[in-house]
């Protein structure tokens, strides 16, 4: 359910509510363009991917790529969305140099996908997110501004790759939901195989559509969207600087232009690109190459039955199945692999110890080495094994620490190095009473100050046996034998 949650803006005289809509564009995974067979592979020479049709060489008809269709219908059905029997292409005109045929093959009035909604998770509660719809278009190309001081060129790579401009409803209030929403969006397209999330390599971006309103006013303010932001970090700092500027303008009794800015990642703040264009600019126009789209019931329900287990699901399965809190379902779902690899090792180990293995030092050490999943050295097989280790008392977890640091250099099994180094956990009562005995007598001191009240000594006891024992002592066994001796 949703919970109610205030970001308000202090401005000199009034607080002031952000309202932010998006509009995602993801590309969709597939090896060849929307209405082309051209390769959309990332990384090549430039134009060396274009097609006649990408080029919009005269007679040149676009063909739609059936592939493409699905990888959209599966990401709507992802969102809870309706997806619409009836569709058309249209043609969005505008004139740039890296759009070569002079339009955008888009859809407007009667997009493939309808209203959905995604749920995020938030320290606050659950928060539902409408979507508005869920578009089809293809890609412009590229422009390359630093390759020479007094020229630019196009690169046409990209022309006619297939996107999915997913938009949502203004139901947005901080940059921490937006951050949220993104990660949620990427992380269902993922399960679905419909998108990387790549935003590095510009895979997935976003145009940001913020205004500002008085606490309490019902009424949406003038907009202003931030184009083209392809990172989680500077949409949220784009935002608040945004926001900001605004309610400086109204404060100063100025009015709000309507108007597509640009953020500056550097100077940390957005500038003027152009007056905010409204559909009517863009004279859309059914394509008349492309005959409208309908699908068949039976087609769709096809992809809907062999949909996989996503987010949301997967997490309650887990708060269920594997007696895991929200907080720690939400985190290991949040990604397919992470999710994958979690359930391979708790069915091979203990539940408890691989939730808090795996949320903690492990997700560190890939941090840290800034490896993923697929390129951990640590496998699955290594770290049910590590833990096994911990759990029959073999090695303590201080003792698993070590061993762990070494799987990370060597990548070797873990019982192989526990056997090598020595260093499997001392359980013998006889030789840790001994050790127990010496630190005692070596201690007298403290000891008289335990037995005349100050308690919180025992743990100086218990980690001065541990250090004694070289880390092998069995914790359990030092703290009921040191309870006996020092009672």
């Amino acid at each position: 359910m949703n919970k109610d949650f205030n970001y308000f803006l202090q401005g000199e005289k009034e607080k002031w509510e952000v309202i932010i809509g998006l509009e995602v564009h993801a590309q969709i995974l597939s090896n060849a363009k929307l209405f082309s067979s051209s390769s959309t592979k990332f990384g090549a020479e430039p134009n060396c991917q274009v097609s006649l049709i990408d080029a919009a060489m005269p007679g040149m008809l676009p063909v739609i790529n059936k592939f493409c269709i699905e990888q959209a219908i599966k990401t709507g059905l992802g969102l809870n969305a309706k997806i619409n029997s009836f569709s058309v292409f249209d043609r969005k005109n505008y004139f740039y140099a890296d759009l070569p045929q002079g339009y955008q093959i888009s859809q407007y009035k009667f997009p493939i996908v309808g209203e959905g909604e995604v749920l995020l998770d938030m320290s606050y509660g659950t928060k539902k997110i409408g979507i508005e719809r869920l578009h089809l278009e293809q890609d412009a190309g590229k422009s390359l501004h630093d390759q020479d001081p007094t020229k630019s060129f196009i690169d046409l790579n990209r022309s006619g790759v297939a996107l999915m401009e997913i938009v949502s409803k203004p139901d947005l209030r901080s940059p921490e939901e937006v951050g949220e929403y993104i990660k949620k969006i990427r992380s269902i397209m993922r399960y679905l195989e419909t998108c990387d999330g790549n935003m590095e390599e510009g895979s997935l971006r976003a145009d940001v559509n913020i205004s500002v309103r008085k606490v309490g006013d019902k009424n949406f303010g003038t907009r202003c969207e931030i184009k083209n932001v392809n990172s989680i970090k500077f949409m949220q700092q784009a935002i608040e600087f945004e926001a900001k500027r605004q309610i400086d303008l109204l404060e100063q009794g100025k009015s709000i232009d309507q108007e597509t800015r640009l953020y500056d990642t550097k100077k940390n703040e957005t500038r003027s690109m152009r007056s905010k264009e409204d559909a009517h600019d863009y004279r859309y126009f059914p394509d008349p190459d492309l005959l409208p789209l309908e699908l068949e019931n039976s087609f769709i329900q096809k992809i809907k039955n062999e949909l996989p287990e996503l987010p949301d699901q997967k997490k309650d399965r887990f708060i269920n199945e594997y007696r895991l809190s929200n907080y720690e379902a939400a985190v290991l779902t949040a990604d397919k692999e992470t999710a994958d690899f979690f359930e391979k090792v708790a069915k091979n180990s203990d539940v408890k110890l691989a939730t808090t293995w795996i949320m903690g030092d492990f997700f560190a050490s890939l941090n840290k080495l800034q490896k993923s999943i697929s390129n951990s050295p640590i496998t699955v097989e290594n770290l049910a094994s590590l833990l096994n280790l911990i759990k029959t008392n073999i090695i303590s977890g201080r003792i698993a620490k070590e061993v762990f640091e070494m799987m990370l250099l060597d990548k070797r099994d873990p019982k192989i190095i526990v056997e090598e180094k020595g260093l499997i956990q001392q359980t013998d009562v006889k030789e840790i009473e001994k050790i127990i005995d010496k630190v005692l007598m070596d201690n007298q001191d403290k000891v008289t100050e335990y037995k005349s009240g100050k308690v919180k000594l025992f743990g100086f006891f218990v980690g001065s046996v541990i250090k004694e024992s070289k880390g092998k002592a069995n914790p359990g066994v030092v703290n009921d034998l040191l309870k006996k001796k020092l009672s």
